[in-house]
């Protein structure tokens, strides 16, 4: 039995667009801007584009379908990422509490209308949204290799999960991606010990959030990096968005960030992420001015 993708292989580009905030969620940019938004990210390496079922109270996805069929960009010069699983209280699901879904039914369900929604014939990867304490491996596992069989998927991965709860779910099916929070501002996950658990199942991390608090708010920690920052972007002569998405970078596991901007200076800029290297002093002044004490 051969998978109709197997000849296919996902190669995400190295800064993913995160499209949650697109929709009415926040930017409520209309089909011919977010069309054009496509096109800049493509323009800047930007070629893998990160979705979930719920954004925009499940619209997201269809506004971003028809911005794509507009565009008219091939569909194999993009990746599509999704998530499916958090079922938010929404008339258009019929629910009344937020819980999580994740039956065979429901994944196949949900893929199928992901589909439907972003114009396209298959995900490049699917994700589990959130780990629920009542999902069984092996039903996720039957779905997953149903869905790959079929030419619906390519890469299957999580998103929020512990290392227990990845390893329980490795043990049925191979899994690809754990999309976490991770940057100078949480920094946890370089300590927890899941990038050591990602490295060792070849598992490729992406983060969310990976500027994290830096420009949201003023807390004790934000202040200490701010006032760092001014040292550093003098010295690298980048902006600060630069050197954070640079710090997590820098992390042996290779973790690709997810960025959320919808400002078209801003896609420009993010290579620059790649053309500078910081010095290993540097590193851990970020991470000693983010915890507040010198590095254990």
């Amino acid at each position: 039995m051969h998978s109709k993708s197997e000849n296919r292989k996902t190669n995400l580009s190295k800064i993913i667009a995160g499209t949650m905030n697109w929709g009415i969620w926040n930017k409520n940019l209309n089909t011919s801007e977010m069309a054009k938004l496509i096109h800049i990210c493509i323009e800047n390496k930007i070629t893998s584009f990160d979705h979930a079922d719920i954004y925009g109270g499940y619209t997201t996805e269809e506004a971003f379908g028809k911005a794509f069929v507009e565009s008219k960009i091939n569909r194999n010069s993009i990746q599509l990422i999704s998530k499916c699983g958090i079922q938010m209280v929404s008339d258009l699901r019929n629910t009344t509490v937020k819980h999580y879904d994740y039956s065979k039914k429901h994944i196949i369900w949900s893929v199928e209308n992901s589909l439907k929604n972003l114009k396209t014939d298959f995900l490049d990867v699917l994700l589990l949204h959130r780990p629920s304490p009542l999902m069984q491996a092996d039903e996720i596992a039957d779905a997953i290799e149903k869905l790959k069989f079929e030419g619906k998927i390519i890469d299957f991965g999580l998103s929020n999960f512990t290392n227990s709860q990845t390893e329980l779910i490795l043990q049925k099916t191979e899994v690809c991606y754990n999309q976490i929070q991770f940057s100078a501002t949480h920094f946890e996950p370089m300590l927890d010990g899941s990038l050591d658990f990602m490295q060792l199942n070849k598992i490729c991390p992406m983060s969310w959030n990976p500027l994290g608090t830096f420009f949201r708010v003023n807390t004790d920690q934000t202040k200490r990096l701010k006032d760092l920052m001014i040292v550093l972007t003098d010295k690298y002569q980048v902006s600060a968005e630069i050197i954070l998405l640079n710090w997590i970078l820098n992390h042996p596991s290779n973790v690709i960030p997810v960025v959320g901007t919808a400002n078209k200076t801003r896609i420009e800029e993010l290579q620059k992420a790649f053309s500078i290297k910081l010095d290993l002093q540097d590193w851990f002044a970020i991470w000693t001015e983010s915890s507040g004490s010198k590095v254990p």
